[in-house]
């Protein structure tokens, strides 16, 4: 089988990509320091403990395995602690990168799927973002992907590296059989969030901002379903095969939910009321980020039909209540 090497392949996107690829007949080998993903997600193929930095790791896990592919979803990603420690989102985030994709040309390994982010965009208000706006990053997290998106860039004009990148939104939900989830330390996603207000292990779910320029008063975000999102990237891997040219594609439904959307369907999916508080609006929040995901449905074929809020907070709640929602390990 063909094997396909997947850096950060234990945290919650990774381990969902490894299940899908498994079961498309590849063998995801995951590749993972450990320092924010969970061995007990790792469940579809071999692991190998190691650091991006550590080029001679690297190395010996391209030379075991031979990898046709990487997936390269390993970064740090929380922008509140990238803007207070920049220097640890670079270092982490793109000389890790750089460390990666050096070994794979190295190793011969030409093709990449990578894991970008929407936050490259910034803020742009009220506006169906597609793969031509304009990338104007905020913070360091958002920095880090688009100076990993040109590196990509540079490395395929000088070395044939052929790349697919994927910008997304938010994710939510789990697999539909409630064998891996979501969970970070520290929680930051709403979802996970809401859940764990609503059972009862945090007092209540914070919204900041009520006052925006939205229906209720609360930011919009364009959400979608982890198993649709790493469809794709299995659809990119197969882009790949086929030998078509680097790509960017926007991933998300292009509709946008309310926090508050998001709140009142979970009520009415776990039948439990979720206990929220109203804060003061964050720094650097948009009121609305929804995606045009148009040219990876012509293109891929993509088709985001689990990513309904129903279908999300049912999967994420059934993985959160068969673990208590969260990993051991």
């Amino acid at each position: 089988m063909t094997t396909i090497l997947v850096t950060g392949g234990a945290g919650y996107i990774g381990s969902h990509a490894c299940k899908v690829l498994a079961a498309a007949g590849y063998t995801p080998v995951t590749y993972d320091n450990l320092d924010t993903g969970w061995r007990d997600s790792v469940k579809f193929g071999p692991f190998e403990q190691g650091d991006l930095l550590d080029r001679d790791r690297l190395d010996q896990v391209f030379a075991a395995y031979r990898p046709a592919a990487v997936m390269h979803f390993a970064a740090l990603s929380q922008v509140g602690e990238s803007m207070t420690e920049p220097g640890k989102y670079w270092r982490n985030n793109v000389c890790g990168s750089l460390s990666l994709f050096e070994a794979a040309i190295h190793a011969g390994c030409l093709d990449v799927v990578f894991s970008s982010t929407c936050a490259t965009y910034g803020e742009q208000d009220g506006v169906v973002l597609d793969e031509d706006s304009a990338q104007q990053p905020l913070n360091s997290y958002a920095a880090s992907k688009r100076a990993i998106e040109d590196m990509l860039d540079n490395f395929g004009a000088s070395h044939g590296l052929r790349s697919v990148i994927f910008r997304y939104f938010n994710v939510a939900g789990a697999d539909p059989e409630g064998e891996i989830g979501e969970f970070h330390q520290p929680e930051t996603h709403l979802v996970p969030l809401m859940l764990d207000a609503i059972d009862g292990k945090r007092d209540a779910l914070t919204i900041f901002g009520t006052d925006y320029d939205t229906p209720d008063g609360t930011c919009i975000r364009d959400y979608v379903h982890v198993m649709d999102l790493v469809d794709a990237h299995v659809l990119g891997v197969k882009w790949l095969e086929d030998g078509r040219g680097s790509r960017v594609f926007n991933l998300g439904t292009g509709t946008g939910f309310s926090v508050r959307e998001v709140v009142d369907k979970s009520g009415s999916v776990t039948n439990r009321e979720v206990p929220i508080l109203e804060g003061a609006r964050r720094p650097g929040d948009a009121t609305a980020l929804v995606s045009g995901s148009q040219r990876a449905m012509t293109e891929l074929g993509w088709r985001p039909t689990r990513s309904t809020l129903e279908t999300m907070i049912a999967d994420a709640w059934r993985w959160h209540q068969n673990t208590s929602g969260h990993y051991s390990a």
